[in-house]
């Protein structure tokens, strides 16, 4: 039996010392529910997480980029309609025009609401998105995941030639009236294309934002897993640690009291 090297106290201690580590990180993680409160709690994991969530906001910015063009087309085709009902008046005020019976006055009356609809169709051209032109016929790079790749959506041009052929007629003789008909028709085609076109750009966006959707819930997932504490797996292993420093803590009073048994060997 010695005095001066108590070492049942040390051992005590020691492990004391380790279960109550132990208990504070059970604790951190409890009250923050991360499973990396402290980079040395899972380097190689907290590189892993900081890149998925880099990579989930990278997703949900592309996710609104995809958004806004998908507004974009659906205000493009808004428009479209009217533009559409406008040629489809113009093409009957064509033939109406054409009517043997009438005189050129009653067409200069024809004339004067096909004007008025062609100054629609042009005015409509001039239309913005946000100050971006819906109908300027440019191609529109849209970003479409989190590496920053594009999609070319075309855009309508209210300006090409079979639009301004069309708005350029005039019907109040007969001759014009059949000149506009044909300018009319090609316009009504043109637009149905248009139309078209913007239908698939907008079904393709439709079906990325899905995809984006799914993408960052997936990331989300990825990182949960490496990151979130597991509450009741962390709340076991808090009670068994709290139970470990509270017998730690009784086994460490009974070792210091140990040297005391010498004081019956000095009796």
């Amino acid at each position: 039996m010695v005095i001066n090297t108590n070492l049942a106290a040390q051992v005590a201690a020691n492990n004391l010392s380790s279960n109550q580590t132990l208990l504070s990180q059970s604790l951190a993680r409890l009250s923050s529910g991360s499973r990396i409160v402290n980079p040395a709690d899972d380097a190689a994991g907290l590189a892993v997480a900081s890149r998925l969530d880099a990579q989930v906001q990278r997703t949900d910015a592309a996710r609104s980029n995809v958004g806004n063009a998908v507004s974009f087309t659906q205000t493009q085709d808004g428009y479209l309609q009217k533009v559409s009902k406008a040629l489809d008046r113009m093409s009957e005020l064509s033939i109406l025009s054409q009517d043997v019976t009438k005189s050129n006055a009653d067409r200069s009356l024809y004339n004067a609401e096909f004007t008025q609809l062609s100054a629609y169709i042009t005015s409509t051209g001039t239309k913005d998105f946000n100050g971006v032109s819906l109908f300027d016929g440019s191609t529109l790079n849209v970003v479409v995941d989190s590496d920053g790749n594009t999609f070319g959506m075309p855009n309508a041009n209210l300006g090409a030639a079979a639009y301004t052929a069309a708005t350029g007629a005039s019907i109040a003789t007969v001759a014009g009236a059949t000149a506009a008909l044909t300018a009319v028709k090609a316009a009504i085609t043109q637009l149905s294309t248009d139309r078209a076109t913007i239908g698939a750009s907008q079904s393709r966006l439709n079906l990325t934002t899905d995809q984006l959707t799914v993408s960052a819930e997936n990331l989300r997932a990825a990182s949960s897993r490496i990151q979130d504490v597991d509450v009741a797996q962390e709340s076991t292993m808090f009670a068994k640690q709290n139970i470990l420093v509270q017998s730690g803590t009784a086994m460490l009073a009974q070792a210091n009291q140990m040297p005391q048994s010498v004081l019956k060997l000095l009796q």
